[in-house]
C-alpha cells in the first residue's frame, strides 16, 4: 500500500497528500473531498502496526470507519483536511467539476502545505499542487485510503445532521442515495434544497409531480 507513496518520494516530493472524495453518486447533499498528510517516519514505521487494516472505506463497516476516522484526525503525525461542494454548486457546475472543486478546498486547507497529492481516479485539473492520479487508489494507496476514510464519515455526519431538518427523506438511512425508500420519499414529499436538481431521478420527480399537480387543478396538459 506503500508503493505509490515510495515512487513520489524518490521524485523528490516532501510532504505528500493523499485525496478521495465521497457522495458523488447520491441525489442529495453536498459532495466532500478529504486531503490527509502522514509524516513519512510515521507512515513508514507504522504500515504494518498501528495503520495495518485501513482500506478503502467502501469495504469497512461503519463502527471500523468511525474508530479509523477518531484515530486518523487525533495522532499527531496524521494531518488532514476536508472541502465541500454545495448541492447549488453541484447543480451549476456539474458534479464532476464540482469534485474537483472539493478537492482544491480540501488541499488548499491541510496544513502542511503538500508538494504532491496523490489522487483517486482520474487526473484533477486545477489542484494547487502537483498529482498523481491513481485509478482505485483507495485500495491501492495507504494515503489515498485514510482520505476515503475521512471524507465518507464527513459525509455521512452531514447527512445525519440533514435527516434530522428533513426527517421525511430518511437520510440518515441512506444518506442521499436513491433507494427505494427514498425515491418514495421523494414522490412524496418533491425534492428539499439539499436535492440535486440536476440528477435524472429528481428531474424525474419534478417533472412527475408537476403533471399531477397540473391534473389536480383541471389545468390542460401542455402539447
Amino acid at each position: 500500500m506503500l508503493q505509490f507513496e515510495r515512487q513520489a518520494w524518490a521524485q523528490g516530493s516532501q510532504v505528500l497528500a493523499g485525496v478521495d472524495e465521497a457522495g458523488r453518486g447520491p441525489l442529495a447533499g453536498p459532495v466532500v473531498a478529504a486531503a490527509l498528510v502522514f509524516e513519512r517516519s510515521f507512515l513508514e514505521a507504522e504500515q504494518y502496526g498501528l495503520l495495518h487494516g485501513i482500506t478503502d472505506s467502501k469495504c469497512l463497516s461503519e463502527p471500523q470507519r468511525e474508530e479509523w476516522f477518531s484515530m486518523l484526525t487525533g495522532h499527531p503525525m496524521v494531518h488532514s483536511s476536508v472541502g465541500c461542494a454545495t448541492v447549488e454548486e453541484i447543480d451549476r457546475i456539474n458534479i464532476l467539476c464540482a469534485t474537483h472543486l472539493a478537492m482544491v478546498r480540501a488541499l488548499k486547507e491541510i496544513s502542511p502545505v503538500p508538494d504532491c497529492a496523490l489522487v483517486d481516479g482520474l487526473p484533477v485539473p486545477g489542484l494547487p499542487c502537483e498529482s498523481i492520479p491513481i485509478v482505485r487508489g483507495d485500495s491501492r494507496s495507504l494515503s489515498i485510503a485514510a482520505a476515503s476514510i475521512i471524507a465518507k464519515v464527513t459525509r455521512d455526519r452531514l447527512m445525519v445532521a440533514l435527516d434530522a431538518v428533513y426527517p421525511q427523506y430518511g437520510f440518515a438511512c441512506h444518506k442521499g442515495y436513491g433507494t427505494k425508500a427514498h425515491l418514495e420519499a421523494l414522490l412524496e414529499h418533491g425534492p428539499c434544497p439539499e436535492h440535486r436538481r440536476s440528477f435524472r431521478p429528481v428531474r424525474e420527480v419534478v417533472r412527475m409531480r408537476s403533471m399531477a399537480d397540473g391534473k389536480n387543478s383541471g389545468e390542460p396538459e401542455a402539447l
